[in-house]
């Protein structure tokens, strides 16, 4: 299996991960994010695929997550419909978990690539991971502590 198979099929897991979580989701707001993040694994798996294919890859396209405000301010509103079942918030911590290695797994893969436009793309994909990362550490906190929770600056 080549890097790109190897990264698409880590992109399909994700996915499939995701819209686990989003169809667990009570509230609406995580059922969003959860959905935005699995559309946005499907961006990353398409991305991968082009480049297998040596295809060409519009880059403006990998600044992909843009709803967050949106989202943490619908979670906000809806406080009295979140699950705060620990089993729940296990499976986030997981997917923390999960984002971490795809964030080591691309940051690592860009430094053996001697393509420059394909190391741009796996450091670019591997920022997107950590972006990931930070909304799901928002929603653990948001779980483990909703009436005291406030969004970080960023979102």
């Amino acid at each position: 299996m080549n890097v790109y198979e190897y990264a698409m099929k880590v992109e399909k897991e994700g996915e499939s991960y995701y819209r686990q979580m989003a169809e667990k989701a009570e509230n609406s707001g995580l059922k969003r994010i959860f959905t935005m993040l699995a559309d946005e694994e499907v961006k990353h798996y398409n991305i991968f695929r082009n480049m297998m294919k040596n295809e060409d890859m519009d880059l403006d396209k990998l600044d992909l997550i843009t709803d967050t405000e949106t989202i943490f301010k619908t979670l906000n509103e809806e406080r009295d419909n979140v699950n705060l079942d620990s089993e729940h918030i296990q499976y986030y911590k997981e997917a923390i978990d999960r984002e971490d290695n795809s964030f080591d797994f691309y940051a690592s893969k860009a430094k053996e690539l001697e393509n420059k436009k394909e190391k741009e793309i796996f450091l670019q994909i591997a920022n997107e991971e950590k972006k990931h990362k930070r909304v799901l550490e928002e929603i653990v906190l948001y779980l483990e502590e909703p009436a005291s929770w406030v969004a970080c600056a960023e979102f």
